[in-house]
């Protein structure tokens, strides 16, 4: 399979965009959806009150801006989901609600249909893949929602989706490509402007981006009813960014595949109406890493004592990255962050807590080549000193003049590039080789929890792949491999997401390598080949 975030493009020319459950009333003049009049009259108070929007008083202090918090988080399902949703399905038809409503969803919009038909008295189901995590399953069905597992994945989930609905005529409730569905999540933007002091004075609201329904009635809003220099500014992931990919083509993209992290977002392709809406009034896309989601976390939790889902603090890190890329520290000008959502596996936790100071950029790890000498361990630990070390990994060997040292440590300034650069200069002058490695995924993910010293291994491959946490992956994967090709490393550290990382090595010789390669596209998991390097080659290649 081919890395993460490749695309592929679609022949097909645009189709005309219709609107059959909508009234003339709220078409405009262009035929295309009167959202104003669609938020202004949403449906969404009949069930929802309005979410708090707070000042994140720590983060203000540390930005010099005022950042607050638009809290979707307190929704009765921990998601802005709800009032999509219920928006929609109040306007069913009583035959509708009669047969009742479907949809494909392993995370908050199936809350929210499944609390909207509580609400409403219409049958739900919510067609979910087999490997779904028993907590999302609990939730779902406790609202009274009917359940169906099926599929090993979302697409095979989407299919029987599909399949139901045509035999028993349910109504299917989009996730985010609907009017109704993008006019109840613009209430957010109403809320925000009603509820922000001096709301002519913001400069910009950010918003999480999935399939775009979010940010596209955000837009529709605060574009029409806000202050003309207020921006509305979508946020996405590196290894997610197909709205962002979308817009600077000018045509929607599917990405071949995307980044789990942020679950709530991972989409592949963006809604048809909210590219529309994008197109014409989003004012740009910021894209973020997983660390920063985690600082962003843990920025939430000093402000609230509240733990959002990854998804949930996306906007939030692409406000700080849109702070720090334009200067605007100490600027005092007025920013709001949707917290979208926070249904976090708790499992998950350790993993943020251990990447937030790497995304606060408050914390370094370097890969460090030092002389295989007495004293070289103090000497190295004092060209850190009185910084605290948060990780120190070193094993001895004989085979080589020189260790390798896997260090990290807490950063005494707010200047990251230019105190790494000064440590790292310094350990040069120390006969030590220093690397900076902390934006090195392998390294962070599995390489800092494995010890033992490099290894001579014959035609070695390492992989960095995404196992889909149900039963049976492994065995696929080990099934699927020939009798010759010896597994020569393993490692795999759960951290509470629907896919597992797993670094591995395979011995694989070169006359077999194409026969390899269609192993691992028959295989259909995500992976990155990492046998080039430098951390594998310091750490564990002799």
């Amino acid at each position: 399979m081919a890395p993460v975030a490749t695309l592929e493009y679609s022949s097909n020319a645009p189709q005309p965009l219709s609107y059959p459950r909508l009234a003339k009333h709220y078409l405009l003049p262009s035929r295309t959806p009167d959202y104003l009049r669609l938020i202004l009259t949403s449906k969404v108070y009949e069930i929802l009150k309005e979410t708090p929007l707070v000042l994140a008083t720590n983060l203000s202090a540390k930005l010099g801006n005022q950042i607050y918090l638009k809290r979707e988080d307190l929704q009765e399902v921990f998601s802005f989901k709800i009032r999509g949703a219920y928006n929609f399905m109040a306007g069913l038809t009583d035959e509708e609600r009669w047969k009742g409503v479907i949809t494909c969803s392993a995370g908050n919009h199936a809350q929210g249909v499944a609390l909207s038909g509580a609400r409403l008295g219409i049958p739900c189901t919510i067609v979910m893949p087999q490997g779904t995590p028993d907590i999302k399953v609990r939730n779902v069905a406790r609202l009274g929602a009917k359940v169906v597992l099926h599929g090993e994945d979302f697409d095979g989930a989407k299919a029987e989706c599909a399949r139901l609905a045509s035999v028993h005529g349910l109504a299917f409730v989009p996730p985010y490509d609907d009017p109704l569905v993008i006019a109840g999540q613009g209430t957010v933007g109403m809320e925000i402007l009603n509820q922000l002091p001096n709301s002519d004075q913001l400069s910009a609201v950010f918003g999480a981006v999935g399939g775009g329904g979010l940010v596209s009635g955000i837009c529709e809003y605060v574009k029409r009813i806000g202050s003309p220099s207020t921006k509305v500014v979508g946020v996405e992931t590196f290894d997610g960014d197909a709205m962002a990919r979308s817009l600077e083509l000018g045509e929607r993209v599917t990405l071949k595949e995307v980044g789990p992290f942020s679950d709530g977002t991972a989409v592949k392709i963006v809604g048809e109406e909210p590219f529309r809406i994008c197109k014409q009034l989003l004012d740009g896309i910021v894209k973020v890493d997983n660390d920063e989601i985690c600082a962003s976390i843990k920025d939430i939790f000093e402000d609230t004592r509240s733990i959002t889902e990854p998804a949930g603090a996306l906007a939030l890190a692409g406000l700080k990255r849109y702070i720090l890329q334009n200067n605007l520290v100490g600027a005092q000008k007025k920013f709001v962050a949707v917290i979208s959502g926070a249904n976090m596996n708790f499992d998950r936790l350790r993993f943020v807590s251990e990447r937030a100071e790497l995304g606060e950029g408050r914390e370094a790890m370097l890969s460090v080549d030092i002389p295989e000498r007495p004293g070289t361990f103090l000497a190295l630990h004092s060209l850190v000193h009185p910084r605290a070390v948060t990780e120190f990994i070193y094993r001895y060997n004989s085979a080589f003049s020189k260790a390798n040292v896997l260090l990290s440590f807490k950063l005494a300034t707010t200047s990251r590039e230019i105190e790494v650069q000064d440590v790292l200069h310094r350990m040069e002058e120390q006969d030590m080789q220093g690397f900076d490695i902390s934006d090195d995924e392998m390294a962070k993910s599995h390489v800092r929890y494995m010890m033992g010293g490099p290894q001579k291994v014959q035609d070695e491959r390492i992989f960095r792949f995404a196992f889909p946490e149900r039963p049976g992956a492994l065995r696929k994967f080990l099934e699927g491999l020939h009798q010759g090709w010896n597994i020569s490393l393993f490692h795999y550290r759960n951290q509470g997401g629907d896919l597992g990382k797993v670094l591995a090595g395979i011995q694989v010789p070169e006359e077999d390598s194409e026969q390899f390669n269609s192993f691992l596209k028959k295989l259909d998991y995500m992976f990155v080949e990492e046998t080039d390097n430098p951390v594998y080659r310091r750490f564990l290649k002799a």
